[in-house]
């Protein structure tokens, strides 16, 4: 088969920033390889997730956010399907079926599916006014309940997410409280001392915390969240309850078609999974044990996956991680081997 006369077929499954990264950085290697597809369950372009929490707090809107436009799509030639899930992959007929039935082939796939948030199984998970914090859709809900005057959020979670969402909805105006199982905020990253300078900040900025704090049932009346009661018999009145107590890689898809899953789908140094047509990249993949949320360590992905895509030669060998929180007047960053936890 000549390359001049026809092109292989790369689809993406996953309009992230991981996905689209991996695109970049093919097109960058050998721009003229690839017929290109993009499948996305948002119904919108690539945007730079980490700066949702600006967003939430007034600071940013989502066309400042924005990193591939629809002229990206279009002067890459690269066919994107915004809003349309796929529902399955088939590894021998090397095609992958999405939402209306439309079936696309490929040659190679790159499974860049990202991860979903974890949700505490707790009585009244199910009722109106409990939102996770992953995508805009998730922004744009919790904005919406900040615009009632007198408007109360507790959000579960003390660590980088939960602290920014909260500070995003103090901007906005509401009375905005953390719960925290641990002692310290962000104890993953922080000791006792710098946990306490990190309360004080925040108290400063309008979000309080409750440290130690055992979430037992989500408190509500005809469908809405009016509060969240503690193991202690405390309860914390709410409008609105944001749950960021961390995610889990979104491997269903792959563990349906029949690869290697474990806690994410399991790749190599070139980032291939136990099928060598089949890559994965970001959030959904497991490389050597771990799995990786920050952008640094994916963007390496990204580079060893292209170059594994292109030229043969690419080989991710792990990340010194780091971590910075987005809340303005506050400098937090933490690097190195965290402890702890997954």
């Amino acid at each position: 088969m000549s390359r001049t006369m026809t092109k292989e077929k790369l689809v993406v499954i996953g309009n992230g920033m991981a996905g689209c990264r991996a695109v970049e950085e093919v097109l960058k290697r050998d721009p003229g390889r690839y017929e290109i597809a993009i499948f996305g369950t948002e119904p919108r372009v690539n945007y730079n997730r980490i700066m949702l929490s600006p967003v939430l707090a007034g600071e940013k809107s989502f066309a400042d956010i924005v990193i591939n436009d629809e002229a990206w799509y279009a002067d890459n030639a690269i066919a994107l399907h915004a809003g349309r899930a796929d529902t399955a992959i088939d590894l021998e007929g090397r095609k992958v079926a999405a939402e209306g039935g439309l079936e696309v082939a490929y040659d190679k796939l790159i499974l860049a599916t990202g991860s979903d948030p974890f949700r505490l199984p707790l009585p009244g998970i199910d009722l109106a006014g409990v939102v996770t914090f992953r995508d805009l859709d998730d922004v744009e809900s919790m904005i919406a309940a900040s615009g009632k005057p007198g408007a109360r959020a507790v959000v579960i979670g003390g660590g980088l997410l939960g602290l920014e969402a909260a500070y995003g909805l103090a901007r906005r105006g509401m009375a905005a409280t953390v719960v925290h199982l641990m002692d310290v905020l962000m104890e993953r990253q922080l000791d006792e001392s710098a946990g306490f300078l990190l309360r004080e900040a925040l108290l400063e900025r309008g979000v309080e915390t409750v440290l130690g704090a055992h979430s037992e049932e989500i408190l509500g009346m005809d469908g809405q969240v009016v509060g969240l009661k503690l193991k202690d018999g405390r309860v914390l009145p709410c409008d609105l309850l944001v749950m960021a107590v961390g995610i889990k890689p979104n491997a269903s898809l792959a563990r349906a078609a029949g690869l290697a899953v474990n806690r994410g789908v399991v790749v190599d140094d070139a980032m291939r999974t136990s099928d060598p047509a089949v890559s994965a990249v970001g959030e959904c993949a497991e490389h050597r044990g771990n799995c990786n949320g920050l952008v640094a360590p994916i963007w390496e992905m990204c580079r060893a996956l292209a170059g594994s895509l292109t030229d043969g030669e690419g080989a991710y060998q792990g990340s010194v991680l780091s971590t910075r929180l987005k809340v303005s007047g506050v400098d937090v960053f933490s690097a190195g081997k965290f402890s702890g936890g997954e």
